[in-house]
């Protein structure tokens, strides 16, 4: 019994205008070849900067849109970087096509998730999301450490900050005894903020 043809969908893109996409295609189409692969569709986004997230990459858009539909078995692209140009977004691609028993194939890489080796790759999906998660949160912090070590404030503005008028007039309401929830009523204002500056007051008193 004649076995069914891998349907393959080729992804080609390049960067700018002056570029072209046909080596891309030639190249794949010839692996396509050797592999006996059926080439079911070619997507491509053309000039695009594979910074550019998937709204404005419309051929990776489509493409993505055809694996949902399992339109192909297998998406092959000449490289990883043309997928895009972050681990974030190589992620988001290889989690959908997971999702949907699609392999990848990435000329330049040599990978073939189809094969035992290359499925390997797909195993290794939680490991390289939880090493992004971490990256990111330690920028963060180092973030948050560098600007307070710098004496930089952080957060909203507080009404402090903000309007010193209004934060004198909120001090002779206090001092004339009006209610902390009269105040924060008549100007507006948050009870925390009428409290935060009563205490403001008091300690200057003291």
């Amino acid at each position: 019994m004649p076995t069914t043809a891998k349907r393959v969908a080729l992804y080609i893109r390049v960067s700018t205008t002056e570029q072209t996409t046909d080596n891309q295609r030639r190249e794949l189409d010839a692996v396509a070849q050797r592999h006996g692969w059926e080439v079911a569709a070619v997507f491509e986004d053309a000039g695009i900067s594979g910074a550019k997230g998937r709204d404005r990459r419309p051929g990776l858009d489509a493409l993505m849109k055809a694996v949902a539909r399992r339109e192909v078995d297998m998406v092959a692209a000449w490289s990883v970087d043309r997928l895009g140009r972050s681990l974030t977004d190589l992620l988001d691609v290889l989690r959908d096509l997971h999702a949907k028993g699609v392999d990848l194939f990435l000329h330049q890489q040599g990978l073939d998730t189809s094969t035992p080796s290359g499925r390997a790759m797909y195993q290794m999906l939680g490991v390289f999301a939880e090493f992004e998660r971490a990256m990111i949160r330690e920028r963060v912090m180092a973030g948050l450490a560098r600007a307070k070590a710098e004496g930089i404030k952080l957060g909203r503005r507080t009404l402090e900050d903000a309007d010193a008028k209004k934060v004198r007039v909120i001090r002779a309401m206090l001092s004339e005894g009006t209610g902390v929830r009269r105040i924060a009523r008549d100007l507006s204002v948050g009870v925390g903020t009428v409290l935060r500056i009563r205490e403001a007051a008091r300690s200057d008193v003291a």
